[in-house]
């Protein structure tokens, strides 16, 4: 089999302009990665770090049809060059046996690999599942707002707003709902992200191993706000979390069902500030709709405060 005239030389420009083109995707690409902070691949937890595993693991596994599919691409791009006089042209070949097996073999156990590890992963990492510890966990309400985040500490009478203050070391054990649309709360560096909805109470239980600050976001789109609905994480030894509280406690404005309605206007880049007391059983309220739920993203564009704060 004979070349047409001219047409290495057009193979080969192009050849180069892919090249080409390939370095200035990977020379972006490296850039744009820089720019990135560590978060799921960095893990400050014994969730967080479990899931990286699984990640990893999942990759490897992967690579098992990754790595061969490219090899196999690229021998036979060199092998059944034109060029290549010894290989053979079947053009009656339809069926191999042992091509068949590989074919199929390979992805199976892939398959069946992978479903172990989701298996064993999805049961040891159940959210509501209690984390090993034989310290007692830290109870934290979490309530997703239009747009802003809630936290109440039922046992220290405090609650705060899009900052989360806890102890290094401490299991968390965090009970959400939502008092608008539904939500989603994530920790990239210390775990699971789970759903936050209205009428419902969802349970995550999260650890941070030692001190240190990680941000919190909304990981559900939930209208106008929500490129600014993230909060602060501050992991903190016990005797800085225990000054945190006891700070709190003497200064700022109560948490109650007659300033709730107030809080729960819908407002954007809400800046975070803390509540001296918290009301009992005002997630209850929350949760059972004692408390009307918000409206929802709406047209027109909300306040960009809520009053009255005490920034941290």
């Amino acid at each position: 089999m004979t070349a047409r005239p001219g047409r290495s030389d057009d193979a080969r420009a192009r050849w180069r302009q892919v090249h080409e083109t390939g370095r200035y995707v990977a020379v972006l690409s490296v850039l744009f990665l820089s720019s990135c902070k560590p978060a799921v691949l960095d893990p400050r937890g014994p969730v967080s770090l479990a899931n990286e595993t699984i990640l990893l693991d999942s990759l490897v596994i992967m690579l098992a049809i990754v790595v061969p599919t490219i090899i196999a691409t690229l021998g036979f791009a060199w092998w059944f060059r034109a060029s290549n006089t010894k290989a053979a042209y079947w053009p009656t070949w339809a069926y191999s046996g042992q091509l068949e097996l590989i074919v199929w073999s390979i992805p199976l156990m892939v398959i069946i690999l992978l479903g172990g590890v989701i298996w064993i992963g999805s049961h040891e990492l159940d959210p509501a599942t209690p984390l090993a510890s034989s310290t007692r966990p830290l109870e934290v309400q979490v309530v997703s707002l239009d747009w802003k985040w809630l936290f109440i500490y039922p046992e220290q009478h405090i609650a705060s707003v899009n900052q989360l203050v806890v102890p290094a070391g401490v299991p968390i054990h965090f009970s959400l709902t939502s008092a608008s649309v539904m939500n989603a709360f994530f920790i990239p560096q210390l775990g699971s992200m789970i759903y936050t909805m209205n009428g419902m109470t969802t349970h995550l239980n999260l650890l941070a191993d030692a001190p240190g600050d990680f941000m919190g976001l909304s990981s559900d789109y939930s209208g106008d706000g929500f490129s600014g609905m993230h909060f602060a994480v501050h992991a903190e030894t016990a005797e800085a979390f225990n000054a945190w509280v006891k700070a709190t406690q003497a200064d700022g404005p109560s948490l109650n069902r007659q300033t709730y309605p107030d809080l729960a206007t819908q407002s954007i880049d809400t800046k975070p500030f803390t509540y001296r007391s918290a009301e009992p059983g005002l997630f209850r309220a929350i949760t059972s709709r004692e408390l009307p739920p918000g409206p929802g993203p709406r047209s027109g564009r909300p306040d960009s405060s809520v009053s009255p704060r005490t920034e941290r």
